[in-house]
């Protein structure tokens, strides 16, 4: 990823409603989180370089790590378990295995481990494998494979184990 690439991620990040942003490729990766006065966004090509470009816009954006995913104690509107909802941590498509003919990564029922891949989330052509963050039964499945999912939408039920 060259520099042009980067300063066109910024800019539809920029217009775009998007939270939190995070582009990963062999050894670049780049995290872009909004809601930050003077912000920066880090650019890492190697383990040892780093360039850090400061952004000005209205929506300043700065580094970080995008998270597992969130954890609510409420559980979903209209759901009929009592559970910790997972929240989906970025914008994107959910699968629930890692190609169409494979088995599903987690079923109701299956008790999951912490660090355990319950998902994946596809956000600009990249697979986000979304891991567990503790060992859970997972209770209901709230999305569909292959149906979009917006930032912080509950994707599972589960209680911990």
């Amino acid at each position: 990823m060259d520099f042009k690439d980067i300063k066109e991620l910024i800019r539809v990040f920029d217009k775009s409603e998007l939270n939190k942003l995070r582009v990963k490729e062999a050894e670049f990766e780049i995290s872009m989180q909004r809601g930050f006065e003077g912000g920066v966004t880090t650019v890492s090509t190697s383990p040892m370089v780093q360039t850090v470009a400061s952004v000005t816009q209205n929506a300043s954006t700065s580094s970080s790590v995008l998270s597992t995913p969130a954890i609510s104690n409420e559980a979903s509107k209209g759901s009929s378990s009592n559970g910790i909802a997972i929240n989906a941590p970025m914008v994107g498509t959910y699968y629930s295995s890692p190609s169409p003919d494979s088995p599903s990564f987690c079923g109701i029922g299956d008790i999951v481990r912490k660090g355990q891949t319950i998902c994946i989330l596809e956000a600009m052509k990249i697979m986000n494998e979304v891991e567990a963050e503790f060992d859970c039964k997972i209770l209901e499945m709230l999305v569909q494979n292959g149906e979009p999912v917006e930032y912080d939408m509950p994707i599972f039920i589960v209680e911990k184990v």
